[in-house]
C-alpha cells in the first residue's frame, strides 16, 4: 500500500471518536463489556506494566509516544532501553524536554510505517491522526514516518523485546509489512492497540492475528482496547 492510499484509507481519523467509532464494515459492534473489562482490572497500570523479563539490557520500542508516559513508567519499573517514536512536534518537544536528563529513553520524531514519507496530523492530543489533506481541506501539521526496518537497521538493533504499538490505525499497514517480511520474531512482546474506525478492521486484525500466533501466544486480550503476545519459547531469536 502506497503511503498516498494509506493516508486516504484513514482519512476519517480526524472525525472519529479515540475508541470510540464502529468500522464502518464490521461484522459486529465491540462490546463496551471489554472497556469495563479493561477499566476494571486497572489494566494501565496492571497488565501494561508487567514485563518480568525487562531488565536493564532490554530494548522497548514505544511506537506512538504520545508525551511519554508509558516510556517513563516501563523505564522506570525495569530499567530498559526506550525510544519513543512520536511524530507530532509539539508532543516529541515534550517528550525531548521530560528526558532530557535520561539517555536511556530516546525520543525521535517521526512515526514508524510500511514505507517511509511524509502526512498531516490532525491535533487531538492523545488520539491526534492522520488525514487525507485533499478530502478535509486545510489544517493539520506535517509529520514525518519513516520504514520500520529501515530504522531498527540505522539505529543497530538486532533484537526488540518490547514493542508497543498504539498508532490510531497505522498498526495495520505496520504489522503486516513486518508479516510480510516474515520478521515477526525480531519483537520478543507485542502491545497492541487495534482500532476499529477505519474499513475493514475486524477482518484485518484477524488476518494479523491469524500470522501472529504461528510464532506468538496472547498473553491477555481486551478485543479493540489492548492485547498482548509474547514469542512462543521455540520461536525467540
Amino acid at each position: 500500500m502506497s503511503i498516498r492510499n494509506f493516508l486516504i484509507s484513514i482519512s476519517d481519523y480526524a472525525s472519529s471518536k479515540f475508541y470510540g467509532g464502529q468500522s464502518r464494515n464490521s461484522k459486529k459492534d465491540i462490546p463496551l463489556s471489554e472497556f469495563s473489562r479493561w477499566f476494571k482490572d486497572k489494566g494501565d497500570k496492571t497488565l501494561r506494566l508487567d514485563y518480568p523479563l525487562l531488565d536493564s539490557n532490554s530494548i522497548v520500542f514505544d511506537v506512538g509516544g504520545y508525551v511519554g508516559d508509558f516510556a517513563n513508567k516501563i523505564h522506570q519499573k525495569y530499567g530498559c532501553k526506550v525510544y519513543v517514536f512520536e511524530p507530532h512536534p509539539k508532543f516529541f518537544k515534550k517528550c525531548v524536554k521530560r528526558f532530557k536528563n535520561n539517555d536511556e529513553i530516546i525520543p525521535l520524531n517521526f512515526g514508524l510505517a510500511h514505507e517511509s514519507g511524509e502526512f498531516k496530523i490532525s491535533d487531538s492530543a492523545d488520539s491526534s491522526s492522520f488525514f487525507n489533506p485533499q478530502k478535509t481541506g486545510k489544517g493539520g501539521i506535517s509529520c514525518e514516518v519513516r520504514e520500520f526496518f529501515e530504522v531498527v537497521e540505522e539505529l543497530e538493533i538486532s533484537f526488540i523485546n518490547l514493542m508497543k504499538v498504539n498508532i490510531e490505525g497505522g498498526e495495520y499497514p505496520l504489522l503486516e509489512h513486518i508479516i510480510d517480511a516474515k520478521s515477526l520474531n525480531l519483537v520478543n512482546e507485542y502491545q497492541i492497540q487495534f482500532h476499529n474506525f477505519i474499513d475493514n478492521a475486524v477482518q484485518r486484525r484477524d488476518r494479523i492475528v491469524e500470522a501472529l500466533v504461528t510464532t506468538h501466544e496472547r498473553t491477555w486480550c481486551y478485543e479493540f482496547v489492548w492485547e498482548n503476545w509474547k514469542s512462543k519459547p521455540n520461536k525467540v531469536r
